[in-house]
Parts: C-alpha cells; structure tokens; sequence
C-alpha cells in the first residue's frame, strides 16, 4: 500500500454560519456565502465537531438465538462547537425564540422560553488551498451548554446543532475543492 502524506488534512481555520430557513444554498467549496447566511464569529480553538450515531436493533433467528441481521432503528447527525464571540446571532442562536432589541444605543434580550427555531447552517474548514463547505439545509440548535462568566476565561456558548432530514434524506452535503477527495490510495 502507497501511503499519501499530501492527503493528510488539518483544519487550520473556518467559519459556522446561520441564515434562515430555505436560503439560497452554496453548490461548491468557494463561492461567497448568500448575503443571508451570517458568520457567527470566533469559535473556540477545540473547532467544530461532526458527529454521525445510529441505533441498530438485532433480529435474531430462532434456530440458536443467532443474530442473523441489524436494523437501523434511529441515526443522527449533529454539528457541536462553542462560540466564543458574544453578538445578536450568537446570543439568539443560544436563547432559541429570543431576539436582541436595540433601542437609543441599549441592547435587551428578553429571554422566552426555546420552542421551535430552524434554520439553514453552513460550515467553511480550510487547510491552506484545500477547502471543505458543509451545508445543513434544515437544522436546529438542540443542546447548549453552561455559559461561564470567569475572570480568566472567555464567556462561551456552546451550541449543538441537529441536522434535519429533506425530503430526499439528505441531512448536510459537504463541498471540496481538495484533490484528494477523487483519488483512493494506491496499493
């Protein structure tokens, strides 16, 4: 087996962005973002975490008890990160159902109780000239953490999004502009 150090990725750098549902969707790796998608500002240094679960259910034959298949009975795919910038999309994203009002320079957020907030979210992961857009047509904050206020640390929101299926099945597409994608290794 070949092995291909230049396919070795890191994710040097990127982006999480938030517009409204059914926005105008990204088609490739670069193209700028719609107008409505907004960059939710500075994630903290752990990034952006992708997590795919499923739940299987055993059928077993009669003949021994054997498993003789597997069902998938539930999957999920989430997107986990923390923001640590602290603005109108960021603290709406946090109190779902809430929105910051701005009146003679003075901010509120008056904070409802979460109901029901889905939106289109995107992601932008670069290493250098290799690019990779994740697309989250329908999604929606599912989980936050604490929000810490500490001398010595940066006030933080943790935000845990559920990407939704469309009508196709589809729960996120990923764009690349990285070579590596279209090659297997060489044995």
């Amino acid at each position: 087996m070949s092995l291909n150090a230049n396919a070795v990725r890191v994710a040097v750098t990127g982006a999480a962005y938030v517009a409204a549902s059914k926005s105008k969707l990204p088609t490739d790796a670069t193209t700028p973002w719609d107008a409505a998608f907004i960059d939710v500002g500075w994630i903290s240094d752990d990034g952006i975490a992708e997590s795919n679960s499923t739940d299987t259910t055993e059928i077993k034959g009669w003949q021994g008890g054997q498993t003789v298949r597997k069902v998938i009975s539930s999957s999920e795919m989430t997107f986990q990160f923390t923001a640590i910038e602290t603005n109108k999309t960021v603290l709406e994203l946090y109190h779902k159902g809430s929105k910051v009002t701005t009146t003679s320079g003075k901010s509120v957020l008056a904070i409802k109780a979460p109901g029901p907030d889905r939106r289109t979210f995107g992601f932008d992961v670069i290493d250098g000239n290799s690019h990779i857009r994740i697309v989250i047509p329908d999604g929606e904050v599912t989980e936050t953490g604490d929000i810490t206020y500490k001398s010595d640390e940066a006030v933080s929101y943790e935000l845990t999004i559920t990407a939704y299926p469309g009508a196709d099945g589809t729960v996120a597409i990923k764009y690349s502009d990285d070579p590596a994608w279209g090659s297997a290794p060489v044995e």
